[in-house]
């Protein structure tokens, strides 16, 4: 599969996701087998207002090859600054988020909000894919609540020039409950000839085979990788030795080298609750980690819990 002139591997992408995909997850999503890592979404508008926050969002990991940016905005003419930019230049891939359902994103008009006014979005993908060679592709969702026009907004997609689209199988109003619509990304697939990425529910092997068979040519994966970057080997088949201790140590490493230690112990309190789920026992050293404001006491914990997990599996 290519999207434009990027060709993928083996079809496996982890999906953005805000509060989540920093620089040291998406790190080792790609050391586990991801062709590509999706950043967290950032607002073009503050990229040109020049918020730091926000163009922290921005760095990347030396072993992201195929590096990729979401952006969102509701306004044409800014969007396209940002991508005609110096400031995505180190990205091959420049990807449109019209799908979040984030109430504080829609409220603005971005995100879902934009898949009810199909024409503003039409002129947001023309308008970037104008000024630039890179490729520019559109994540959007099943439709705006009650409304199912996913089928109908993959083909204005094409029409105004995206290389490719990723389609969640959910509604705005659905959030991340209920079931993402397996069907409707089929359709979706059958509707269009540019590449279609498939996204929603790939929690294991069984869900990624099931996505795959509504014929799209990537599969993107979200929420079943929470604490769990080794679900892309898992799914290429490679059996890899996962030392979760390792991997929390190489997450906060990558962040260190980016981030004041207070964000890191911030930042990393969530992703360590994720890799400590399905370990019998962990309640006291998830309670720990949460209090704790010291990155190295943290880490004395969770070595502790790791070496006391080893000798009761001996």
């Amino acid at each position: 599969m290519k999207i434009g002139n990027i060709e993928l591997k083996n079809n496996l992408i982890l999906a953005p996701m805000a509060g989540v995909t920093d620089v040291g997850f998406r790190s080792l999503a790609v050391e586990y087998g991801a062709d590509y890592a999706v950043g967290e979404m950032v607002s073009a508008k503050a990229l040109k207002y020049k918020n730091k926050k926000t163009f922290d969002l921005l760095i990347t990991a030396p072993n992201e090859n195929i590096k990729v940016a979401q952006i969102f905005g509701s306004d044409p003419k800014i969007m396209a600054s940002i991508v005609k930019s110096d400031i995505l230049a180190k990205f091959d891939i420049i990807d449109i988020n019209m799908g979040c359902p984030a109430p504080k994103i829609v409220k603005s008009g971005d995100g879902s909000a934009l898949m009810r006014d199909m024409d503003l979005a039409y002129n947001i993908i023309s308008s970037c894919v104008k000024v630039t060679d890179k490729p520019i592709t559109v994540k959007f969702r099943a439709g705006w609540n009650d409304n199912i026009n996913a089928v109908e907004f993959a083909q204005m997609c094409e029409k105004a020039g995206a290389s490719a689209i990723t389609i969640h199988g959910r509604t705005r109003e659905q959030f991340y409950a209920g079931n993402s619509d397996f069907d409707l990304i089929r359709k979706v697939k059958q509707a269009v000839s540019i590449p279609v990425i498939g996204n929603g529910d790939v929690v294991d092997i069984e869900s990624y085979k099931k996505m795959l068979d509504t014929g799209v040519d990537a599969v993107m994966i979200g929420r079943g990788a929470l604490g769990n970057p080794e679900i892309f080997s898992q799914i290429l088949g490679k059996n890899l030795d996962v030392d979760k201790l390792q991997d929390i140590k190489k997450h906060i490493d990558i962040l260190r080298t980016h981030y004041p230690e207070t964000l890191v112990v911030k930042e990393m309190r969530k992703h360590i609750l994720w890799y400590l789920k399905g370990y019998h026992n962990c309640t006291d050293v998830k309670n720990q980690v949460v209090r704790e404001k010291d990155l190295e006491k943290v880490l004395e914990i969770l070595e502790n819990f790791f070496k006391e997990n080893k000798k009761r599996e001996s």
